[in-house]
């Protein structure tokens, strides 16, 4: 999935997990792909990746521990079918609705996935060109042409028992004979029939007519996040954020709660949380109170209150883990 490469049929055939307690390290494991998580609930992270790299076919598990919104950049040549095991709250994926009998589907030009805590997806990110090439053996005419947009689906209980069923099975040959990756035949047939049991399950058709209102409260979101975070250390008033982006104070909330299920208010705030967490990760020395003020906390002993609370650790032990990791 490299960013960088249009195809990964020709990556190295490898497996790889990691169970971590950094937010950061989780989302630089996932390799080739460029993206940021920011925790939006309170507590220390855990997470679990188990991703398994098949010619042009990549199979994914992932569990997370608290809510989070991961957002960045994969590759535009893949697409991407993935469903939720497990999640404790409601999730959204490009600002769209998902339970635990939903997938989610599309192009993987961009990720944005607000995942509750207690959240566990599998799935599949499958090169463009192999998803044509099995599709039109299975239908002349290809795959749908709603796979170029990133979609919701909501399957039949038999079909959603029948995905997990196919994708546990193949990381369960996998535990069970780990020699399986050095056999091209092998790895191969588990990428077609993984593969294939999506493209059986997909329909022909799908109704879109909602994406316009999602795709036009996304574009709210996104140009509020970016006046917000434009100043970090002199945010601007949600009155101000409104006039500029031509917006009512109700018609942002909501556009806030549906995309993202926070309020304006509550997810800048994370936002700036993050920033100061990743910034003394980043520096590992320096003084707390000068980077808490560059986010526009300026009150210090509210901030660390509020910081540990959300990350389960005071800033100061964050600096101070920061700079063992320096040295």
């Amino acid at each position: 999935m490299n960013c960088q490469t249009a195809s990964t049929s020709r990556l190295p055939i490898e497996r790889w997990t990691l169970t971590t307690h950094d937010i950061d390290a989780y989302a630089s494991s996932q390799s080739g792909w460029h993206l940021e998580c920011d925790m939006l609930s309170g507590g220390s992270f855990a997470g679990f990746l188990d991703h398994v790299q098949l010619p042009g076919l990549r199979l994914v598990r992932e569990t997370t521990n608290r809510a989070l919104r991961q957002h960045g950049e994969m590759n535009p040549e893949c697409c991407g079918f993935a469903l939720t095991c497990r999640q404790e709250g409601e999730a959204r994926f490009s600002g769209q609705r998902l339970d635990t009998g939903s997938v989610m589907v599309g192009r993987c030009d961009e990720l944005d996935l607000c995942s509750p805590p207690g959240f566990e997806l599998m799935g599949i990110v499958v090169d463009n060109a192999l998803l044509q090439s099995l599709a039109e053996r299975l239908d002349e005419r290809g795959p749908p042409a709603w796979l170029a947009r990133r979609v919701v689906l909501h399957f039949d209980d038999a079909t959603m028992r029948a995905l997990r069923g196919t994708l546990l099975g193949a990381f369960a040959a996998l535990d069970a004979m780990p020699a399986l990756l050095a056999d091209p035949t092998a790895t191969t047939q588990l990428r077609d029939d993984v593969l294939l049991a999506w493209l059986e399950a997909l329909p022909e058709d799908v109704d879109l007519r909602e994406l316009r209102s999602t795709e036009a409260q996304r574009r709210v979101v996104r140009r509020a996040c970016e006046l917000m975070m434009a100043r970090p250390d002199e945010p601007l008033s949600m009155l101000e954020v409104c006039s500029r982006i031509g917006a009512s104070q109700r018609k942002l909330n909501y556009c806030f709660q549906e995309t993202l299920g926070l309020s304006p208010a509550r997810y800048l705030r994370a936002l700036r949380l993050n920033g100061v967490r990743r910034e003394l990760k980043r520096l590992g020395a320096g003084s707390v109170q000068d980077v808490a003020a560059h986010w526009g906390f300026w009150h210090l002993s509210q901030f660390a209150t509020d910081y540990r609370r959300q990350f389960g650790e005071l800033p100061s032990q964050t600096l101070r883990g920061a700079a063992l990791m320096h040295h």
